[in-house]
């Protein structure tokens, strides 16, 4: 996540003083961020815009993600979706991002290329169809990291674009794997029961 700087941190960070950020903040040159309690902070995407050390010009862009190659004529259809959604709302998009993945795997090479440019500040806006499109679990998560690195996810929120086949499967991947090591529970405690015939194996091991 982003580092996140008090005002007195981040004028030292951009070499001013404190009085000139406050008064930067009064006239609104700058814009400070405020956490549950009220105080202000900066972050990264805020020194990056005060040093001009970041990119010229962040992108916009568009995720779209299916599940498996059988999905090409769904992913087609979220583009399609999404690229009427863009047209309506003048929307400008730099980049078009399609992958296929499981929406559980975090390892998708795409998706990990996004999070890479979102942390160094280069993407200013990512829209997405759905939020299991982006991931399956913890988008409010990765939303937050969005939001410290000065970037925004979209969500248009179609429903119609989120197959019902993909959360079986993601689901039924959960129960796999909860039930694999279920079972290698059971049979470590079967093995140290034989390991050990007429011992006292402490009840903690066993539960």
């Amino acid at each position: 996540m982003s580092k996140v700087y008090r005002i007195n941190e981040f004028a030292k960070r951009i070499g001013r003083a404190p009085s000139t950020v406050r008064r930067w903040e009064r006239e609104g040159i700058l814009a400070a961020k405020r956490l549950p309690s009220g105080h202000r902070y900066f972050d990264e995407s805020d020194v990056r815009a005060m040093l001009g050390g970041g990119p010229e010009k962040r992108s916009t862009i568009v995720y779209c993600r299916v599940s498996s190659a059988g999905q090409r004529d769904d992913l087609r259809s979220q583009v399609a979706a999404m690229e009427e959604y863009c047209r309506a709302g003048a929307i400008a998009v730099d980049e078009w991002i399609q992958e296929v993945g499981g929406g559980m795997n975090f390892k998708r090479k795409r998706f990990l290329v996004l999070i890479e440019r979102i942390q160094r500040g280069e993407i200013e806006r990512v829209l997405i169809a759905h939020k299991d499109r982006l991931v399956r679990f913890g988008f409010d998560l990765l939303n937050h990291l969005a939001r410290g690195n000065g970037c925004e996810i979209v969500v248009v929120n179609q429903e119609s674009l989120s197959p019902e086949q993909e959360m079986v499967e993601d689901l039924l991947a959960i129960v796999d794997t909860f039930s694999c090591r279920l079972y290698g529970m059971r049979k470590y405690k079967k093995q140290i029961k034989e390991d050990y015939p007429g011992s006292k194996v402490p009840k903690e091991i066993l539960e």
